[in-house]
């Protein structure tokens, strides 16, 4: 049977290299843990359906290498994503001070309206912290962007990351900031939706028909 939903979102999960990027995806992708990981090369793909706010979303989620070799290869792919998980290593300070030159690339190459969460990723290495929760935590407000800590290995908070996103991008078109229909948003109406929006259309045009065919009031 095929996937019926009602939104399709296009995401990215951007970073610099080996802040977990890849096992971030796998865990949220196959609820485990991905041990023998090696850089991304280019970009790798994956897409699952989640539950957000009464609706059925399929994610489209490409995760981008965070080797700067890779990077104009990468830049590519953000054309048209609706939303970024960026992602840094709370063990590595330099990853953390990389954030702002990722940060410019989505907003100036992906949609204008692009929704982004920031995630510290490698929680479970507490002892070897680098980058603390507060610090981050005020860089994602001063960036309008969402916060949370997640880890990979364990599994925490890794779909809270992609939900949060999600049901963020959802509020967005529910209040009218983002259009489905608009060229480039990340965003499409899914087989649900596009029924949905028939049926309305089609009683919309009965109604209309039925008071089309009433007699005039002499």
């Amino acid at each position: 049977m095929p996937e019926t939903y009602d939104f399709l979102f296009k995401f990215l999960v951007i970073g610099s290299a080996g802040t977990g990027k890849s096992c971030l995806l796998h865990q949220l992708l196959e609820n485990k843990f991905k041990g023998d990981s090696t850089h991304t090369i280019g970009v790798e793909f994956g897409s699952k359906v989640i539950t957000a706010g009464g609706k059925t979303i399929k994610l489209q989620i490409w995760d981008t290498a965070g080797q700067e070799r890779f990077r104009s290869v990468t830049r590519s792919y953000y054309r048209g994503a609706a939303g970024a998980i960026l992602v840094y290593d709370i063990t590595s300070r330099e990853s953390f001070n990389a954030l702002t030159n990722w940060l410019s690339d989505a907003k100036a190459l992906a949609s204008p309206n692009i929704v982004i969460i920031l995630c510290g990723n490698k929680v479970d290495l507490e002892a070897d912290r680098e980058v603390t929760f507060l610090e981050a935590s005020r860089f994602a407000q001063e960036n309008e962007m969402m916060f949370l800590e997640t880890s990979a290995l364990s599994g925490l908070n890794v779909e809270e990351a992609f939900l949060k996103c999600a049901k963020t991008i959802l509020n967005k078109i529910e209040c009218g900031e983002l259009d489905p229909a608009r060229m480039g948003s990340g965003i499409q109406y899914g087989d649900s939706s596009l029924r949905q929006m028939r049926n309305l259309r089609n009683a919309h045009a009965r109604t209309n028909q039925q008071q089309d065919n009433k007699c005039p009031c002499g």
